[in-house]
C-alpha cells in the first residue's frame, strides 16, 4: 500500500472471534489479529495495539489517526446489558414501547412474543404538556409534573429519556424537561428525542430514544477507558468511532449518540468492499463478511453501500440511518448439530473466541464449519491460526484426530455417514443458509446477482465465496488481499460523518421553500461545526416524500443549492420516477407529501492508495507451498495450495486451488480459475 498521508495510520475493528489490527505506515501495511476479549474488549484492543507496534516497528507516538470499529453497542443491546432508564412522555403515552406496532414478529407463529420493552412499565413516567400536529402549544408544560416525576425516580436509575409528543416539530418543552431533570437529578445521563431521531413513528422515536439513553452509560465508560489506555501509551489523536451509517465520528458524539454506533463493525467491512471493488471499476457488488460468529451480507450499488432506516437489532426496529446489512449466525464457529428430526443443522449457536473450534486446541469439543473446512483439506490449523505473539504461544492447532472425533460423535454416527460426508454435509448446509441471506439483498430486493460481483471477506468468507456465486450465478469473486481484516481496512477509507434530520409532515404544495432551506442551512451549520476540521466537506441534501395517504416514503436527493419551488418540483419528479423503480407503478397527478428533511456533512478521508509495489510477491520462489488432498463434492482430489504472499500481480490459476493468506484462506473450485490483479486482489471466475 502507499499513503499520501504522513504518520501512521490505525484501523482496529472488534469481532466476535478477533480484533483485527490495520496498520498503515509510509505506505507499508501491518496486519494484525488478535483475540477479542468479550468481558473487557478495550483490553484486546490495547493488545491488537501492543501487538501491531511491534509488528510495524513504529511507535504509539507516530500515530497520527486511529480509527475504531466497535460491538459494544451491539453486544449490550442483544444481552440486555444496559443501564437502568427512566422514560419521561407526554401524558397518556406511557405504553408506547408496549404497543409497539402492534404486529406479530412471524405472522404465522402464535407461539412467538415481542421483546420486553426497553425501560419496564414502573419506570415510565408522563408529564402534562401537549403539542399538535403543527408543533402548536395545546396544553402549556406543567413544570410542577416534571418536578414530581423526578422524586419518583427509582434510585438505580442511571439514565433518562425523554421522548413528548410532537417534538421535532417543536422541542421547546422537551429541552425544558430536560433542564429541569439535569437540574433536580444533579447531571443524570439524559437522552432528548429532538437530538436522537426528531421525526414521525412515535414508537420508533421512543424505541431509539430509550435505546440510546440505555447504552449511553456503557458506551461512556468503555470510551473512556479506551481513551486512558491508548492516552497513557502515547497515541494523541482523536479517536474515531465507526458509525453504522458508513462514516466516523468522534469519540465524545460516539458516547453521546452511542445508538448510531450498534452496526459499527459490519458498515466498516462494506466501505472497504466498495473501495477493492472502486479500485477495478466494479460499481455494483454483494459484499460477504463471514467471521467467526456470523455472516453479513449487504450490497453496493454505483459504487455507494445501500442505507436504510431499517435495523434491527435483537428484534428491536432501531430506525437510525445504517448500511443495509443483512446479518445471520452463520460463521467459522457456527456449530453443527442434529435436530431432534436427524436433520443436520449449522448455527445460529457458536464456538466464538473461547474455546472456540476444535481446531484451536483450546478446549473445543463440538463440531464447527472452521473443524469441516479442516476435514475437507481446505484449511491448514498449524497456519492459519498463529497470531504472532512474542512469546510464542499462539494459537498452534491440534491433530487432526481430535477433530474428527468430534465429528464423528455429533454429526456422522447420529446420522450414519463417513467423516468426508459428514464434513462437506456441514459445509453444505453453511452455505445453503448464507446462500439464502443472498437471496434476501438481491432476488428478493428486485435485483438479478448475475449483475453484480461478489466481494468476499472476513476470516472464513474466502473459502465460500465460490461456491455461493456458483449456486447464484454471480459471475465473478474479489477476494481482497487484506480480506481477513477488510473491515479494519474500511475504517481507514470512511469518511467523518455527520447527519441530522427533521420531519415536517405536510403537503409539499403547502410548504415554503424558504423554510426547507433554512432547516438545511441550520443542518450544514451543525454538521460542519461537529466536524471542526478544515478538510474538504462535502453536504448531501435529501428529502423524504410519500403520496398524501400512503405510511411509508421514499428519500429523493437535493442539489447543493438553494431550495427553490423549481428545486422542489425537480424532487417531486424524482419520486414518482423512484416510486416506479420501488414498486412498479407511479401516480403523477396524486398529491405528494414532504414528510422529513435531511443533511449528511462528510469530511472526505483521503484513503490509503493500494499499489502491487508493496503488496504481492514479497516471497520469492515457488509459491506452491505443497499439493494436499481437498475433497469437493464427495472427490478427493490432489490440490496445489499456494502461499498468497508468493503471488505477483498477472499470475494465474487453475481451480481446484488452495491460496493461503495470513488471516483468511481463499478456495478456488474445480472449473474455476483465479488472476491476481495490480492490487492483490484475486479475483475467480468460472472457467472456460
Amino acid at each position: 500500500m502507499r499513503d499520501s498521508s504522513t504518520g501512521v495510520r490505525v484501523g482496529v475493528d472488534v469481532g466476535g472471534t478477533f480484533t483485527d489490527v490495520v496498520a498503515v505506515r509510509d505506505g507499508e501495511l501491518t496486519v494484525t489479529k488478535t483475540p477479542s476479549t468479550p468481558d473487557a474488549p478495550d483490553e484486546g484492543v490495547v493488545e491488537g495495539l501492543e501487538l501491531s507496534r511491534v509488528a510495524g516497528g513504529y511507535a504509539f507516538e507516530d500515530v497520527a489517526d486511529l480509527a475504531h470499529g466497535t460491538t459494544v453497542a451491539t453486544n449490550a443491546v442483544l444481552e440486555r446489558d444496559w443501564a437502568d432508564v427512566a422514560l419521561v412522555t407526554t401524558e397518556g403515552f406511557r405504553d408506547a414501547l408496549s404497543i409497539g406496532r402492534q404486529d406479530r414478529p412471524d405472522i404465522y407463529d402464535y407461539t412467538e412474543t415481542k421483546p420486553e420493552p426497553v425501560v419496564p412499565r414502573r419506570r415510565r413516567f408522563e408529564v402534562t404538556e401537549r403539542l399538535d400536529e403543527r408543533g402548536r402549544v395545546r396544553t402549556p408544560l406543567d413544570e410542577a409534573s416534571v418536578r414530581a416525576i423526578a422524586d419518583e425516580f427509582p434510585d438505580e436509575i442511571e439514565s433518562v429519556a425523554v421522548s413528548l409528543l410532537f417534538s421535532f416539530e417543536n422541542d421547546a418543552h422537551e429541552r425544558r424537561v430536560g433542564e429541569i431533570l439535569d437540574d433536580e437529578l444533579g447531571g443524570v445521563s439524559l437522552s432528548l428525542s429532538s437530538d436522537v431521531r426528531p421525526e414521525i413513528r412515535e414508537y420508533e422515536r421512543t424505541l431509539v430514544t430509550a435505546l440510546n439513553a440505555a447504552l449511553k452509560p456503557v458506551m461512556d465508560a468503555y470510551v473512556g477507558r479506551l481513551e486512558g489506555a491508548v492516552g497513557d501509551r502515547g497515541i494523541e489523536p482523536a479517536l474515531r468511532i465507526m458509525q453504522s451509517n458508513g462514516g466516523t465520528i468522534g469519540a465524545d458524539r460516539a458516547r453521546t449518540r452511542p445508538v448510531d454506533t450498534l452496526l459499527s463493525g459490519p458498515a466498516a467491512g462494506v466501505q472497504g468492499a466498495a473501495h477493492v471493488a472502486d479500485l477495478r471499476g466494479q460499481a455494483d457488488v454483494i459484499t460477504m463478511d463471514m467471521g467467526g460468529t456470523s455472516c453479513d451480507v449487504s450490497l453496493v450499488r454505483d459504487g455507494e453501500p445501500a442505507v436504510d432506516t431499517g435495523l434491527e437489532i435483537g428484534a428491536y426496529p432501531v430506525a437510525v440511518p445504517s448500511v443495509d446489512v443483512h446479518t445471520i449466525g452463520a460463521g467459522g464457529g457456527s456449530i453443527a448439530w442434529v435436530d431432534d428430526g436427524g436433520a443436520l443443522r449449522v448455527g445460529p449457536r457458536s464456538a466464538g473466541a473461547a474455546p472456540g473450534p476444535v481446531c484451536y486446541g483450546r478446549g473445543g469439543s463440538k463440531p464447527t464449519v472452521t473443524d469441516a473446512q479442516v476435514l475437507c483439506g481446505r484449511l491448514d490449523p498449524s497456519r492459519f491460526l498463529d497470531d504472532g505473539r512474542e512469546d510464542g504461544e499462539g494459537h498452534g492447532g491440534v491433530d487432526r484426530d481430535a477433530v474428527e472425533a468430534a465429528v464423528a460423535e455429533h454429526v456422522a454416527e447420529p446420522l450414519g455417514l463417513s467423516i468426508d460426508e459428514a464434513a462437506e454435509g456441514i459445509l453444505d448446509v453453511a452455505n445453503a443458509t448464507m446462500e439464502r441471506a443472498l437471496r434476501v439483498v438481491t432476488v428478493e430486493a428486485g435485483h438479478d446477482p448475475r449483475d453484480f460481483g461478489l466481494v468476499a471477506y472476513g476470516g472464513a468468507g474466502p473459502a465460500h465465496a465460490a461456491a455461493l456465486a456458483e449456486s447464484l450465478s454471480v459471475p465473478r469473486v474479489l477476494v481482497p488481499r487484506t480480506a481477513g481484516v477488510l473491515s479494519a481496512l474500511g475504517l481507514l477509507v470512511s469518511d467523518r460523518l455527520v447527519e441530522r434530520s427533521a420531519s415536517m409532515v405536510r403537503p409539499l404544495a403547502d410548504v415554503d421553500p424558504g423554510a426547507i432551506e433554512d432547516a438545511l442551512a441550520d443542518f450544514e451549520a451543525e454538521g460542519r461545526a461537529q466536524l471542526g476540521t478544515t478538510d474538504r466537506i462535502l453536504v448531501d441534501r435529501s428529502l423524504d416524500l410519500r403520496y398524501v395517504g400512503q405510511t411509508f416514503d421514499l428519500t429523493v436527493d437535493l442539489p447543493d443549492e438553494p431550495v427553490t419551488g423549481e428545486t422542489l418540483a425537480t424532487a417531486v419528479e424524482a419520486f414518482h420516477a423512484a416510486h416506479e423503480r420501488r414498486y412498479g407503478h407511479a401516480s403523477p397527478d396524486e398529491p405528494v407529501e414532504l414528510v422529513t428533511v435531511r443533511a449528511r456533512a462528510r469530511a472526505v478521508v483521503e484513503p490509503p492508495a493500494l499499489s502491487a509495489a508493496d503488496g504481492p510477491g514479497a516471497n520469492e520462489g515457488d509459491p506452491i507451498r505443497e499439493t494436499r488432498s481437498v475433497v469437493f463434492g464427495g472427490t478427493t482430489r490432489e490440490t496445489p495450495v499456494y502461499d498468497r504472499q508468493g503471488l505477483v500481480a498477472g499470475d494465474e490459476l487453475d481451480g481446484p486451488a488452495i491460496v493461503e493468506g495470513a488471516e483468511s484462506t481463499v478456495v478456488v473450485r474445480p472449473d474455476w480459475c483465479a488472476t491476481v490483479d495490480e492490487y492483490g486482489t484475486i479475483v475467480m471466475e468460472v472457467g472456460a
